[in-house]
């Protein structure tokens, strides 16, 4: 059975087995999973800010469609992942698709097609270090293993040495991406099986334990060919589902893939808006931590702090949030945490970005304050960021952002 449901959307009551539909209430996937008290063997689901597809125990397929457009998110992700390459042209194209659009479909036709660019002119080999039993002595001998494991006889040595190989941390990720994304449900025919080509390339790299911490790389000159589809695959790596554990019983698993929209939104917007600030000669630190409280006890991170070149003075603070002002423009909650990051941070004023609204800006002048120069109140100020437009149109926005957050003065 295949259920679709829309981000933020209704809440649509679907037969379910009670597994699969505990299983969904456990993971925190969706923004509500409970009973129909209404239809025995029915369950009520309402999805949240989580786009993608997911398997539950039974076999049921969950789908979550976004309210953006599926190139407009994928320019979103490409954009958080790589933005040097977005920024010159800010072209749609910055990750392939294809004609797909549904969040998974797209994605696996994307990483296959960047694999498929990293691999070009050959599998990446380089040296790792090897720790083995051998017959003969290759490399060097670890005498304290050797003492431990077979004190008194030889052979077997314990000997390490570096080769050079395929298995590198490089192939790893690719190789694991490849597969996990044959595991997922509403994968193509066409794509599945370029992906198993892929795959069967990467066949040297030892696949890796899930469960595991990514193996780590570091760019270079020498994977450079490779990063675009690193970056890529470390985000289908990091979407994986986990497993859930109710009290008493066997794991619960969900399979799938699933784009957060809210930390999307937050990766583009303070990423984009640290490119377009280096432009103003101006640094920007991306969740700063600061205390609200002499103390140290309240903690606060403001999504991104604006600092002169040198990194030493503050001079704004923005918060991204992925959500639609009210009717009357006012989000009482965020214009106080706005306000907290202003007063912990001394700053003239705040600002926060949102994925939609009623007026493209505005501001509020806080009563009590006199942080300006010029004897005015703290100012917190409201952007609204359609995602419907074009890539240039977006990144324009933000450069007007980036620009009124460079003007601001610093705190005397």
């Amino acid at each position: 059975m295949e259920v679709t449901l829309r981000e933020y959307g209704p809440e649509v009551s679907v037969p379910l087995g009670s597994e699969a539909g505990r299983a969904l209430a456990a993971s925190g996937i969706l923004q509500s999973a409970t009973p129909d008290s209404g239809r025995d063997g029915h369950w009520l689901l309402r999805a949240g800010s989580r786009v993608g597809a997911v398997r539950t125990p039974d076999g049921s397929v969950v789908r979550i469609t976004p309210k953006t457009p599926v190139g407009r998110l994928f320019f979103l992700l490409g954009f958080s992942l790589a933005p040097a390459r977005a920024w010159r042209d800010g072209r749609e194209g910055t990750v392939d698709i294809g004609t797909y659009d549904d969040v998974v479909p797209a994605l696996a036709h994307a990483v296959e097609r960047q694999i498929d660019a990293a691999l070009r002119q050959g599998v990446l080999q380089g040296y790792r270090e090897v720790e083995e039993s051998a017959l003969v002595v290759r490399g060097r001998l670890r005498e304290a293993e050797q003492i431990r494991q077979h004190f008194g006889r030889t052979p077997p040595v314990e000997i390490a040495y570096d080769a050079y190989t395929a298995d590198t941390a490089e192939n790893r990720i690719l190789r694991a991406a490849a597969e996990r994304l044959l595991r997922l449900p509403g994968v193509p025919g066409p794509v599945r099986r370029r992906l198993a080509h892929q795959r069967v390339r990467l066949a040297d790299a030892l696949p890796l334990v899930r469960g595991q911490e990514l193996p780590r790389w570091r760019p270079s000159r020498l994977n450079s060919r490779y990063q675009p589809a690193l970056r890529l695959a470390e985000a289908v790596l990091h979407g994986t589902s986990p497993e859930h554990r109710p009290t008493g019983s066997e794991p619960l698993t969900i399979d799938g893939f699933l784009l957060d929209m809210n930390k999307l939104f937050e990766d583009f917007v303070t990423v984009a808006l640290r490119e377009a600030l280096r432009e103003h000669g101006l640094t920007a630190n991306l969740q700063d931590l600061h205390h609200l409280d002499t103390a140290g006890l309240v903690r606060v991170r403001p999504d991104l702090v604006v600092r002169t070149g040198d990194g030493r003075t503050p001079l704004a603070v923005v918060d991204a949030k992925y959500k639609v002002e009210k009717a009357d423009g006012l989000l009482n909650a965020d214009l106080y945490q706005a306000l907290a990051y202003a007063t912990v941070l001394g700053l003239h004023e705040a600002h926060l970005v949102y994925a939609a609204g009623r007026q493209p800006e505005r501001f509020h002048e806080v009563r009590g304050t006199t942080a300006g120069p010029d004897g005015r109140g703290v100012r917190l100020y409201q952007h609204s960021l359609d995602l419907s437009r074009e890539p240039r149109q977006l990144l324009s926005a933000l450069r007007e952002i980036a620009g009124q957050l460079a003007a601001a003065t610093p705190h005397p």
